[in-house]
């Protein structure tokens, strides 16, 4: 029997029905969220990821604007852009879209983003609170990955979860996230001896890797909830994932398509965590 398919862009849809409610309270009290998107140079996936989200605010009522640096731009000119963007009221969520130019000190630039308004969790100070287990905003792609599971029924208590992918951005917090819930975790790579040993124990299996159908059939426990983060451009096929979907389709018990499942619930996570943030900023005024 062929998997579930978890279908992030229909998840996706009921998250903004929910969140236009949000946007509409806070209204009321005079306040309107804000995203400002900082995209550096003309990286055609990137272009793609700040269109969705412009046209996801624009769905729920966020206000967003978007800063468009070159490739080249000085770290002092990025760094003075954050600056000025952590000190604008209208603007509560910043988000510096990803990839980074090789020249820019991303370490730099993660210490510099106002943690309130760090709405892709990335800063040093979010990733530091979810270590400790107080997040103050989730990272996003993780984030949109735990939202799936949840909305589909998914246990995560309890169950075994491998995530194939160590980088800060979703391998490191996915498992943080995924232990916070209860899961047995373990985190592997796309250098591990063997990785079909680890992925076949998995019931929650996450791969962000960025290596076309690294996953296949052979690599899956049966029924188990295979989430594809992997975005691959492949001649003659476009874009993929890392899971050969076809083929595990009809081996694992839910599966998420590339594209159309974590992509749109990543772009989903940034609109709600900038709500969230405009809400905290209206209480803290009110106080």
């Amino acid at each position: 029997m062929a998997a579930t398919v978890l279908d992030g862009a229909a998840v996706a849809r009921e998250i903004y029905a929910q969140l236009k409610e949000r946007v509409a309270a806070l209204g009321r009290l005079n306040v309107r969220p804000g995203l400002a998107a900082v995209q550096l140079g003309d990286n055609p996936v990137s272009r793609i990821y700040v269109r969705n989200k412009v046209r996801a605010c624009n769905e729920v009522g966020v206000y967003s604007e978007v800063h468009s640096l070159a490739a080249d731009c000085p770290q002092s000119v990025l760094l003075a852009t954050l600056e000025k963007l952590n000190r604008n009221p209208r603007v509560h969520g910043i988000l510096v879209q990803l990839p980074l130019p090789a020249h820019l000190d991303a370490g730099l630039i993660a210490k510099v983003i106002a943690p309130e308004k760090d709405v892709d969790g990335l800063t040093w100070h979010n990733l530091g609170t979810l270590v400790a287990g107080h997040p103050q905003f989730e990272p996003c792609t993780p984030s949109g990955v735990i939202t799936l599971l949840e909305r589909a029924g998914i246990p995560i208590d309890g169950r075994e979860a491998v995530v194939v992918g160590r980088s800060a951005i979703v391998g490191k917090p996915m498992a943080l996230m995924l232990m916070a819930r209860g899961a047995t975790v373990t985190v592997c790579h796309s250098r591990t001896p063997d990785l079909g040993q680890h992925t076949r124990r998995a019931d929650i299996l996450v791969v962000a890797v960025g290596r076309p159908r690294l996953i296949t059939a052979d690599r899956v426990k049966p029924g188990a909830a295979v989430i594809d983060v992997g975005v691959n451009r492949v001649a003659g096929r476009g874009i993929t994932g890392d899971v050969d979907f076809t083929a595990v389709q009809n081996v694992a018990g839910w599966i998420t398509p590339v594209p159309g499942g974590v992509g749109p619930m990543t772009v989903a996570m940034v609109i709600a965590n900038t709500v969230q943030a405009a809400e905290r900023s209206a209480a803290a005024r009110a106080v």
